[in-house]
């Protein structure tokens, strides 16, 4: 099952229960938002889920593009990727978690085919603040899917303080035989889908305060299922990066680990840029400019005549196509060599500043100021030219 259907199925499932879908935005979060990306397919609907009547109303679905940088050092493994795209539902103060939890085992048995044997759930299990949460685990055990039940991996909060609740979340089992153990046991269960019931506020000194409007908001990553449903052990190597692995090995000759991260960050770049963003030293267009350098890195690592004018235009193409993004490929593959001639020439100036005697042995914190002020280069770059 295609990616394309995927969505399709999603939404149309959604649809028939009443569901409005609304337009996903860009990776740029909504003015006021404090973050500096859409991370989840919820940022944009904040103003609602905290009381403001949606003008569609108040059952939606969507699919979100999202980019999260929390996990960087963990792109290479079989789940992780730092854009990827959300299939989302929200119910606005209507319908409560155990509806939004049958709906949710309907789709991905009947709608999507995966054997019920095949999955497994968990559930809170209340501690000294608030109960557990019974009614997700009763109608678990109806539907004849075991249920675990733990305290911190199943209380969701948006921050220290504001919207939180107990969520339920669903997960597929992904390894070789019949399932085996539970979720926080073994990590072949794969989780897919994140079920929140918006129970109370947080308010800044810790208390919880019951919300009067409970919404219920749900998660579930496109890329993630696409591997399950297509039988792949990673979701690299599911339909979205199929161009991916045809037209990067190819150009450059790299262990599964490194290609998998080149393909991952540079996708992300091409979106990126999409939306409008740029390199710069701080903000978004840093994370942009710190994805490109560890690109780079990675690639002249073995072979520093390897270049990003290499990278052919179709494949940046297929990218701002899947994303519905009206980006001309030729000015991505500007940005990115502008990006490579830059951070060569700072690599050239960082080890001839790094190699003065004053900066032969351990550096101090000052030392990294200074080399930040007054050379521009930021301690990552600093710690990796002197490993080499």
């Amino acid at each position: 099952m295609r990616t394309d259907h995927i969505i399709r199925t999603f939404v149309e499932y959604y649809e028939e229960r009443g569901h409005r879908r609304i337009t996903g935005s860009t990776l740029l979060p909504p003015p006021g938002d404090p973050v500096l990306f859409t991370t989840s397919g919820m940022h944009p609907l904040t103003p609602y889920l905290e009381g403001r009547p949606h003008p569609l109303g108040k059952r939606l679905v969507n699919v979100q593009r999202c980019l999260r940088t929390t996990d960087l050092d963990e792109v290479g493994d079989a789940t992780h990727l730092t854009v990827f795209e959300m299939l989302g539902t929200w119910s606005l103060g209507d319908y409560g978690g155990p509806l939004s939890l049958d709906w949710g085992y309907g789709l991905l048995t009947e709608g999507l085919g995966i054997d019920p044997g095949l999955l497994h759930a968990t559930a809170f299990a209340g501690d000294d603040r608030t109960g557990p949460d019974t009614a997700s685990a009763e109608l678990w055990q109806g539907l004849g899917v075991p249920v675990e039940l733990t305290v911190e991996d199943n209380w969701w909060s948006n921050g220290p303080v504001g919207p939180c609740g107990p969520d339920s979340e669903i997960f597929f089992w992904s390894g070789d035989g019949p399932p085996r153990s539970t979720p926080i046991r073994d990590d072949r269960w794969v989780e897919v889908w994140n079920h929140v019931t918006m129970t109370h506020r947080r308010h800044g000194d810790g208390s919880l305060v019951p919300l009067p409007q409970r919404n219920v908001d749900t998660g579930l990553g496109l890329e993630r299922l696409a591997a399950l449903l297509q039988g792949k052990q990673s979701v690299f190597a599911c339909d979205v990066f199929a161009p991916w692995r045809h037209l990067v090995p190819p150009l450059w000759s790299l262990e599964e680990p490194a290609c998998r991260l080149i393909s991952d960050h540079l996708r992300s770049v091409v979106v990126l840029l999409g939306d409008g963003v740029r390199p710069s030293n701080t903000g978004r267009g840093y994370v942009l400019r710190r994805l490109v350098r560890r690109v780079l890195t990675v690639l002249w690592r073995e072979d520093a005549s390897r270049t990003l004018g290499d990278l052919p235009e179709d494949l940046v193409h297929h990218t701002l196509d899947h994303f519905h993004q009206d980006a001309r490929p030729a000015d991505v593959l500007r940005h990115l060599l502008d990006e490579e001639h830059r951070f060569g020439r700072l690599l050239t100036r960082g080890r001839s500043v790094l190699a003065r005697p004053r900066f032969r042995g351990p550096l101090a914190e000052e030392d990294f100021h200074y080399l930040h002020d007054t050379h521009g280069l930021p301690r990552d770059l600093v710690t990796s030219l002197r490993e080499e």
